[in-house]
């Protein structure tokens, strides 16, 4: 058994709830921009002045004056401490401001992904007894009020895009301050912060309950590690949806470090905020990356510059490697990354703005020839590791401290235990008291010394720096008995240009196979260069040049793992995985369940039909 543990920071006896910070930062420094809001500046919250077309500076004490005004709000509509409010929409403005205000008054937020179903939204508003939901659009109106007779509970329902957080503000103007000040000296670090339901790849959502203790104290070992990053005048563009842990440790990180945020809806035009708005970090699922370097690689390949390409990335990685070496990189690799930075490295940094130098990723793993290569062209991947029930994080890589292929070492106040079957356990004021209302899922979710289970595996080197092998769950055992770990060569795999998503199957069978999706992006480029412009993957699944193309990419992964693991034959399928039919998470794993039982006809057929 391996056990590792950093000293906690001294972050007092007594913790006050997470808004205290709003009301601080507006007392230390007005004028400070905490938040942008990107021009065109949404209607759903007034402006404190006219907009001329630009963007919106929110100073610390203007933020401080708009959670104040929607705090009375709430307070007059009679949202009372430790209520419970859905809160369901895409990144914005507004989110954070529902979730500050909410938190000024010990009321409980309850985030739902925008893009969650109906029985999904209907089972978070039952579970968790919410008497309010905040709602972004209209249809996400209409579908609370299509579920309004199964919740008693609910009396509220608010749209943002209606206007009616204004109208509730306007409501508010009748509550005293001093109502306000002493609601929120009544919370304290073990309230209900948030109740998180899972997204999961299996089974119904739990909710995790978060106390403000557990997020502080989460977020203040996080600010500590990551000061270079998360400080006054660093800056973030936050594209990932705050329904998620890993955005919303960066948000507040934001508040508490008084760094600036612009938050950025509309995924579909990250690039073009990143270039506006020049962060000086950003975070990320490790997808945004592996995408990012194959169009990268398939411009250059289009541009006839593949061979070039395929070079510039060779010295990266070579680069990257070198720095962790006691002599670091030779003279010659030094200039020809220098020659390299000036014909390509350089526009990949230019993609996010031309500032950023680093991205915080999670979420899911990330692969170790990706790191090295963004790394070698001058971007940092830090990658970290957490769960929901961890507020979130556990583990980071750190500028000062970081090893390419693991996650870090423990944050402070963070134990890490690697149990004798591998299981990656955690211990520290960041973990969870629980599953709301859920005490079975909660005992088995803990050892009976109180550590919790996090269902990874892992292995910690002589370091402390935690490598991930796979999830506990997710081992295939073939019929010879074979354990396999999906997960590396799944990313193998997904390395190639013209592959989306890549899920192995071969659980109880004779030998491993694997379910091959296509890149939607890069397929048009694809079948033109092949002479087939109008066909789609349904159409080409089967045919041979197609086929040898992603028999490459499996032939690649097959040399990182034995015999008995490699991949033995492979299907591809008609489409890609999505978050709307319910085959990938929000931060786009995949729900294994779900795709093996949809293509259930295509796995058979790998196995000869049985």
């Amino acid at each position: 058994m391996q056990d590792v543990a950093v000293a906690p920071l001294d972050v007092g006896a007594v913790v006050p709830g997470l808004a205290e910070r709003v009301w601080v930062n507006a007392s230390e420094d007005p004028q400070a921009v905490q938040f942008v809001r990107p021009a065109p500046v949404s209607r759903a919250w007034p402006a404190p002045r006219s907009v001329q077309g630009g963007d919106l500076a929110v100073t610390c004490e203007q933020f401080r004056d708009d959670v104040l005004a929607l705090t009375r709000g709430f307070v007059a509509a009679g949202v009372g401490h430790g209520d419970r409010i859905v809160l369901m929409s895409r990144t914005r403005y507004e989110w954070t401001l529902v979730d500050y205000a909410l938190w000024a008054i010990g009321a409980v937020p309850v985030p739902v992904y925008e893009t969650a179903s109906s029985d999904q939204v209907g089972w978070i508003l039952s579970d968790s007894g919410a008497v309010g939901a905040v709602v972004e659009s209209a249809s996400h109106a209409e579908l609370v009020a299509g579920l309004r007779h199964d919740l008693p509970a609910l009396r509220d329902v608010w749209q943002i895009d209606a206007g009616d957080l204004i109208a509730l503000a306007g409501r508010g103007r009748a509550v005293d301050d001093t109502r306000i000040d002493d609601r929120r000296k009544r919370v304290t670090g073990g309230d209900v912060a948030t109740i998180v339901y899972t997204s999961g790849t299996t089974g119904r959502p739990k909710g995790c309950v978060l106390t403000h203790r557990n997020i502080h104290c989460d977020v203040t070992a996080a600010v500590a590690a990551l000061s270079q990053l998360l400080r006054p005048g660093a800056s973030t563009v936050l594209f990932l949806p705050l329904a998620h842990m890993f955005a919303r440790l960066i948000q507040v990180g934001v508040v508490q470090s008084r760094a600036t945020m612009v938050h950025s809806a509309d995924v579909a035009g990250v690039l073009e905020q990143l270039r506006r708005h020049r962060p000086t970090f950003i975070l990320a699922v490790p997808r945004v990356f592996e995408k990012m370097y194959n169009r990268a690689r398939q411009k250059a390949e289009d541009a006839r510059r593949g061979r070039l390409f395929r070079f510039a990335e060779r010295v990266a990685v070579r680069y990257s490697r070198a720095l962790d070496r006691p002599r670091g990189p030779n003279p010659l690799l030094r200039l020809a990354r220098a020659v390299f930075d000036l014909l390509m490295y350089r526009k990949l940094r230019a993609a996010l703005g031309g500032r950023c130098r680093t991205a915080i990723v999670g979420g899911a793993p990330l692969g170790e020839g990706v790191g090295h290569f963004f790394r070698g062209a001058g971007i940092v991947l830090l990658e970290g590791y957490g769960l929901t029930e961890t507020s979130p994080a556990l583990t980071a890589n750190l500028p000062s401290a970081q090893r390419i292929g693991t996650v870090g070492r423990p944050l402070p106040g963070v134990e890490i235990r690697i149990a004798d079957d591998g299981e990656v356990l955690a211990h520290g004021d960041a973990v969870f008291p629980g599953y709301w209302h859920n005490p079975d899922a909660t005992r088995e979710t803990f050892t009976p010394d109180g550590w919790l289970r996090t269902g990874d595996l892992g292995s910690l080197d002589p370091d402390g720096f935690l490598r991930l092998t796979g999830r506990k769950k997710e081992i295939i055992v073939t019929a010879a008995g074979k354990n396999v770990a999906p997960a590396p060569i799944e990313e193998a795999v997904r390395a190639h240009p013209l592959v989306s998503q890549c899920m192995l199957v071969g659980d109880g069978r004779p030998y491993v196979a694997a379910l091959v999706t296509i890149d939607p992006q890069a397929w048009p480029r694809w079948r033109s260069a092949h002479g087939r412009p109008d066909a789609s993957v349904a159409d080409l699944r089967d045919d041979p040049e197609l086929r040898g193309e992603i028999q490459t990419a499996v032939d690649h992964a097959n040399q990182t793992v034995s015999r008995a693991e490699q991949v033995k034959t492979f299907t591809i399928l008609p489409r890609d995985f999505t978050e709307a039919d319910g085959e990938l998470t929000p931060t786009l794993k995949i729900k294994r369940g779900v795709v093996a039982e949809r293509f259930r006809a295509d796995v058979d057929a790998l196995y000869g039909g049985h």
